[in-house]
């Protein structure tokens, strides 16, 4: 056949198994392929990748730092008193608080403490609440941290001088604090940051009378109530004022007192359709 030697076919030639062992080494096979992606993944890994409760996502709410009313079980408020001491109205303040046995919160301004520290020191004497209200009352919002830092240290230095002890509060001068800024206040200092949720705009100076019908008409349990003790018309407003709130069931706290007392606020029903 000139020369050329027979070639069998190639498909002839491949290896030809029984049919069961066919199947054993398909099985192998199928169960090497499920072993080697696992095998390279270390242990503490595959661990991670569970579904464990330690592995869920922290979910709880940070604790409140910020605070201008507070939920509370009975008529719980706070009375509070900006930027003093002043060196005759605040004693005449303290004198009528002393009379109605009521405890209040006096936010204090550092330059005022350096000048009149015996009233800071009576006003704690007679466990009233004292806290930071700034050095000289700028707006923090627009200001460098430096700048925020050395303002409140200069105060928190002053009231422990006059007290014995440092404030765990501060009000921030106009409310003006950025969240950044309410954030690292209260990691630094471990201070919280008091607002209100009644204010009479006694600054302004409407007169007593005004006064005390805004605050008497806007407290409500758990309310904060913001007033100047560096003000004659606030200290003229202040009889009436606490002869009025007494009168409708009020009982007045500190505002770290109306903090400790806080309650989880209830949850509001949803409408279904």
């Amino acid at each position: 056949m000139n020369g050329l030697r027979y070639e069998p076919a190639l498909l002839d030639r491949r290896i030809r198994l029984p049919p069961a062992l066919m199947c054993v080494l398909r099985l192998l096979v199928f169960c090497c392929l499920l072993w080697l992606p696992s095998r390279d993944v270390p242990a503490e890994e595959r661990a991670a990748a569970q579904p464990t409760e330690k592995n869920k996502p922290n979910t709880q709410a940070q604790p409140r730092i910020t605070f201008d009313s507070v939920h509370v079980d009975g008529p719980y408020i706070a009375m509070t008193f900006d930027d003093g001491p002043q060196t005759k109205l605040t004693p005449k303040l303290l004198d009528l608080l002393a009379a109605h046995h009521i405890k209040a919160t006096f936010f204090v301004i550092g330059e005022n403490v350096a000048q009149h520290p015996d009233i800071v020191a009576r006003a704690a004497r007679e466990g009233h609440e004292i806290g930071n209200h700034s050095w000289s009352h700028p707006k923090f919002g627009k200001m460098s941290d430096q700048s925020v830092r050395r303002e409140l240290q200069r105060t928190d230095d002053a009231i422990k001088s006059a007290t014995g002890t440092r404030p765990t509060l501060m009000r921030p001068p106009y409310g003006s604090l950025t969240a950044r800024q309410k954030r690292w206040i209260h990691d630094e200092f471990g201070y919280e940051i008091i607002l209100w949720d009644v204010d009479p705009f006694d600054w302004k100076r409407p007169g007593p009378a005004v006064v005390r019908n805004r605050i008497v008409k806007e407290t409500r349990p758990g309310s904060i109530v913001l007033s100047h003790d560096i003000h004659p018309g606030t200290i003229d407003a202040m009889p009436t004022t606490l002869d009025q709130l007494e009168a409708k069931g009020f009982k007045f706290v500190t505002v770290s007192e109306l903090i400790r007392m806080a309650r989880p606020e209830p949850v509001k029903p949803t409408s279904s359709d």
